[in-house]
């Protein structure tokens, strides 16, 4: 396994609709002084040029804190510019094929909503899985709650860390202790707080509460 579950505790996906005057690189930072632990980004938006650049910028920025760095669904790009993985849902590029371009050392997520999808992502070699939308989803409106029994279910059955996803806040991330996730990716519970910092920060106390651990969020610098 590429990533250790410490890795996946505070996973912040990235999303443009709350810049406002900032970049995207200003509020990836101020997630990573708040204690994410991996950063993930998703892109829809930006031509091919830009999205590289980009990304390359937001790597660089992820290794200074010796926190990973994901792309969303785009293998090729992964590839290209070094990141650490890649995220792969149902629909996208077959997992098998993922690692064949990437190679052993990378970073791996695939996304399983079912028990079925998670045996078999796991059985294909892949290092984590999101399961969701555990409590709906502010960025993919058709997107249904998962049952949190379900994710407990996906989470007893394979062997690889779970991720939740989907509509986590600081409000209801607590609904979550039991299930046996390593941790959560957030999207607008992170870049929707009009301070992410803190708002991250909050997020990554919670977090450590309900995977009863203590640990403080990492300082610049200090290596994983």
């Amino acid at each position: 396994m590429n990533v250790k579950k410490e890795q996946l505790k505070l996973y912040a996906v990235t999303d443009r609709s709350w810049l406002g005057d900032e970049t995207l690189y200003e509020q990836v930072e101020r997630a990573l002084k708040g204690g994410a632990t991996m950063v993930q980004l998703r892109e829809k938006e930006l031509d091919e040029i830009a999205f590289e650049q980009e990304a390359m910028e937001i790597r660089n920025l992820c290794h200074r804190y010796h926190v990973p760095f994901i792309v969303n669904d785009n293998v090729e790009l992964a590839k290209k510019i070094g990141a650490d993985g890649v995220h792969i849902g149902q629909s996208d590029m077959e997992l098998m094929e993922a690692r064949k371009l990437l190679g052993a050392d990378k970073i791996i997520g695939v996304t399983a909503k079912t028990i079925e999808q998670a045996k078999v992502a796991e059985a294909g070699g892949a290092d984590y899985l999101g399961s969701g939308a555990v409590f709906g989803s502010s960025t993919k409106l058709d997107a249904k709650p998962m049952d949190h029994a379900l994710l407990q279910e996906i989470c007893e059955s394979v062997h690889i860390p779970v991720v939740a996803i989907g509509g986590i806040t600081a409000e209801n991330v607590i609904k979550l202790q039991g299930r046996g996730i390593a941790g959560v990716a957030v999207v607008s519970g992170i870049f929707a707080c009009p301070d992410i910092e803190g708002g991250t920060r909050k997020l990554r106390r919670l977090v450590d509460q309900i995977l009863n651990e203590s640990g403080l969020p990492r300082e610049k610098g200090r290596k994983i």
